[in-house]
């Protein structure tokens, strides 16, 4: 097929950045995935992915483990996918023919999507859906026998367009701090996983707090409507958008939410508009396309608008979902965040003693996590894209118990029996000799500390004890 409507050979380079940067992101994901596993999903994990396929049919939550699971086949899926997203990071698809690329992102997606539909809490955040919409999206762009087809393009913009309106949306209808530009007042602080600089962050001026606000509402309200116009304001308007995404990952870890976004944004700069600061050379695709592979295009794409009612409705409700998929396996979804923003930081801290009898004289120590705030002097890390799952529900099980009901009991007995698969979910177990006799759960609430105390005493957080979260536990009690 030849037609200057369908091709679009100005976005060669965006292609490339747009696949190869999708690849990544599924490396990181199936990587994550592999090491995390066993304590959290496994055949003795704490939410076992074998209970989940017996009570959820196929139809519901399509996966390749209602077949047959395993946790040495589990493990077989996270290696060949991280495998297939190496080889195309590595820019292999161009060197196979169309078919065969297309081939490997379509079973890249497939074993991402088995994992995810079984992933159960764990794996309930929006950032997974956009993951495997990009998956797709990054398939119908073909590879060097074909230029990029326009209507993907077009596709991408609209995910984009997706991601960032449904995030200011949401904040609009939202917590009322989002109308009176004062959220970032608390947000750094109080942010599921602070990052390195979030201690900076949160001490900015307020004034400044409140200018980010607004240009947040700005570059989510209104920049993404520019995604359509014409070049070079597309690509203008994509610009902005990374810029405002590369400020959000500095500002905190939000596992690959806003590296998708950036990879996406980029399919919708043009050549014309990296040749301004890039040095290209103009050897592009040829404007041809297969008429199947173009056939397979246009049809994706009437899927998608017929798809698209549901999240049109979405964004339009005034009961707009922050993140949902209309379907079992999460194509043309909807996105947004931090619909409200918490003004105060809880955090559950969990303790074990080698103690048979607890006395008034017990002495507790405590678990230390790799993300997610505990020791009061390290400094909050940097993990994102990569995504600590349990700590991400350690963030969800402060701020209420019902979101821990279903598994922080398991994740309790198997600290007691110093499970291994579990102990390499934390930095630092306090009995590497023995498993604890107790464990138990404090509730505290955190504060960043001021600039005086950072700098004498080189602590990064207050907390003040709130109650307890849990009340010791043993093997001899349950």
């Amino acid at each position: 097929m030849d037609a200057e409507w369908f091709a679009a050979p100005e976005y060669w380079l965006a292609r490339e950045i747009v696949q190869r940067g999708v690849a990544a992101v599924f490396l990181i994901g199936f990587v994550s995935a592999a090491r995390q596993f066993r304590a959290l999903l496994g055949e003795h994990g704490m939410l076992p992915i074998p209970h989940f396929v017996e009570r959820v049919p196929f139809k519901a939550a399509p996966s390749l483990f209602h077949f047959r699971y395993s946790d040495r086949l589990f493990a077989v899926v996270c290696w060949i996918g991280a495998v297939l997203s190496g080889a195309l990071i590595a820019g292999a698809g161009n060197f196979v023919p169309l078919w065969a690329a297309m081939a490997a992102w379509l079973g890249l997606w497939i074993l991402y999507l088995s994992i995810v539909n079984v992933g159960q809490r764990w794996y309930g955040f929006g950032w997974e859906s956009l993951l495997l919409e990009a998956g797709l999206l990054a398939m119908l762009l073909g590879n060097d026998e074909t230029a990029p087809p326009r209507l993907t393009v077009f596709l991408i913009c609209w995910l984009v367009f997706r991601v960032e309106f449904g995030a200011g949306l949401i904040k609009m209808r939202g917590d009322k701090c989002w109308r009176d530009l004062t959220c970032l007042y608390y947000h750094h602080e109080t942010q599921p996983m602070p990052g390195p600089l979030s201690w900076f962050f949160h001490h900015l001026p307020k004034p400044l707090h409140r200018v980010e606000v607004a240009s947040n509402h700005f570059v989510q309200l209104v920049v993404p409507w520019a995604l359509f116009a014409p070049q070079p304001v597309a690509s203008v308007a994509a610009a902005i958008v990374i810029v405002t995404q590369l400020w959000l990952v500095t500002s905190g870890n939000f596992a690959w939410l806003n590296w998708v976004t950036i990879v996406l944004t980029f399919g919708v700069i043009d050549d014309s508009s990296f040749a301004s600061v890039l040095p290209l050379a103009h050897d592009h695709a040829s404007t041809s396309s297969p008429l199947w592979f173009a056939g397979l295009v246009i049809a994706f794409t009437a899927l998608t608008v017929v798809l698209s009612y549901w999240p049109v409705r979405n964004l339009i409700s005034h009961h707009q979902r922050m993140n949902a998929s209309f379907n079992s396996v999460h194509l043309v979804n909807s996105y947004g965040a931090f619909g409200s923003i918490g003004r105060t930081r809880y955090e559950v801290v969990v303790e074990g003693t080698e103690d048979v009898v607890i006395t008034d004289e017990t002495v507790w120590k405590e678990y230390g996590f790799k993300g997610k705030p505990g020791d009061l002097y390290r400094m909050p890390r940097q993990w994102a894209p990569y995504h600590l799952r349990l700590d991400w529900l350690m963030w969800f099980a402060a701020l209420s118990p019902s979101f821990a009901r279903d598994w922080f009991g398991g994740f309790l007995i198997r600290l007691l029996h110093n499970d291994a698969d579990t102990l390499r979910l934390l930095r630092h177990n306090p009995f590497p000799e023995s498993p604890p006799h107790y464990v138990r759960a404090q509730l505290y609430e955190y504060r960043f500390t001021s600039w005086q105390v950072l700098r004498h005493e080189h602590r990064w957080w207050n907390r003040t004890l709130i109650s307890g979260y849990v009340e010791p536990v043993s093997l001899r009690n349950r």
